[in-house]
């Protein structure tokens, strides 16, 4: 394994980092909140006395859309997200990396195997709170959430963007960021991606979002694309 010999603040975001290593090539990277775990058989990292968590983009879509050039991160130290569509945990988790222990992400995911992994992963991880619930259904979960900073929505259902602007409409700030994966062939497998891509962004949009960047995530993953925009109300 070659081994790490610098590590840098990425342009972006300043907890998110690059990890340039010996045989010159470098890797995206959060600080590990947890020394010595990882979460997905991710590489870890040991610089100047902290442990960096390699992001993998082909396991995580924000990374993906990180390395594809999406114009900003607006994650920041202590923000709350909300994360529908936790899955496993492995975004999750660099996302709790990035808010830090004064943040809070609110995962919520609704299938029950995937819970259990999901589970185990954020037990040593604070700043997580697990939610089994389904995210067409925010009334259903309204009562453990705040307000937030930071809407993440990464949902196998063909009503992605109806179901963001309704959980956006129940806790996301005026102001507050969206990032929303399209998962183009969940939502309809019979149009072009393209065609899903822009009627999913047509309902960001009379849901009072303003559309920031788009970027499609290929290579790292076929027929998705990353929205990021701004909540409006």
């Amino acid at each position: 394994m070659s081994l790490p010999v610098r590590v840098s603040e990425h342009p972006l975001n300043r907890h998110i980092y690059v990890v340039e290593l010996e045989d010159g090539s470098s890797k995206l990277a959060t600080l590990n909140m947890v020394p010595g775990k990882r979460v997905y058989g991710e590489k870890l990292y040991n610089i100047a006395g902290n442990e960096y968590r390699e992001w993998v983009p082909y396991r995580s879509k924000l990374a993906a859309a990180i390395l594809r050039g999406i114009r900003s991160v607006p994650l920041r130290e202590g923000d709350k997200v909300l994360y529908l569509g936790a899955a496993a945990g492995t975004t999750v988790s660099h996302v709790s990396d990035v808010v830090g222990k004064s943040g809070r992400v609110y995962g919520v995911e609704f299938a029950p195997r995937v819970m259990r992994d999901f589970l185990l992963v954020v037990r040593d991880r604070s700043n997580v709170l697990p939610i089994f619930a389904d995210a067409r259904k925010p009334w259903e979960y309204a009562h453990l959430l705040e307000l937030v900073d930071v809407l993440y929505v990464d949902v196998a259902q063909p009503e992605q963007a109806s179901l963001t602007a309704d959980n956006a409409h129940h806790f996301l700030k005026p102001g507050g960021k969206l990032f929303f994966a399209i998962k183009a062939r969940s939502i309809d497998v019979t149009q072009e991606p393209t065609e899903v891509y822009k009627r999913e962004i047509d309902t960001l949009k009379r849901g009072g979002f303003e559309i920031i960047d788009v970027v499609h995530l290929e290579p790292y993953d076929k027929d998705h694309a990353m929205v990021l925009a701004e909540y409006r109300g």
